[in-house]
């Protein structure tokens, strides 16, 4: 039992980092804090809510062209981050797709803010449950 309690506590130890998990207030006021507007919180929490859960570590699966999907907004590695693997990337927001894996979303939100504005919020394939009126994000302040 006790080798069994000891191999356990070495496998939490060795254990990569599985990202930070924001609550939609707690990222709503991040977000401000980071110089997003107040009348934009509602629609990106909403899609942060639907494309990770509002958690920072994740990649999703491989997509049909082989490209993949990183932390809290799901950004895409074949556009806007540069993959640890040395795959092709357009790289638009000039950095690695591990800086979108951190519990410090700064990277995160400067790069799906310039990714909003270049192609607008249908950018995210989530969107169309954050399109309408969304409740408000006035209780988190």
């Amino acid at each position: 039992m006790k080798v069994l309690a000891f191999f356990v506590l070495a496998l939490a130890l060795a254990a990569p980092a599985f990202g930070k998990t924001f609550t939609r207030c707690s990222l709503a006021v991040e977000m401000y804090n980071l110089g997003v507007p107040k009348d934009q919180l509602a629609r990106w929490t909403c899609i942060a809510e639907h494309e990770s859960s509002y958690r920072t570590g994740v990649t999703g699966p491989t997509n049909s062209n082989g490209s993949n999907d990183y932390g809290i907004f799901q950004i895409n590695n074949y556009y806007w981050c540069q993959p640890a693997s040395g795959r092709f990337s357009y790289n638009e927001c000039k950095l690695s797709c591990d800086a979108l894996l951190t519990d410090n979303i700064t990277d995160s939100v400067r790069c799906a803010r310039k990714i909003q504005g270049q192609q607008g919020w249908t950018a995210w394939s989530t969107w169309k449950y954050c399109s309408g009126t969304l409740p408000s994000i006035d209780s988190c302040f």
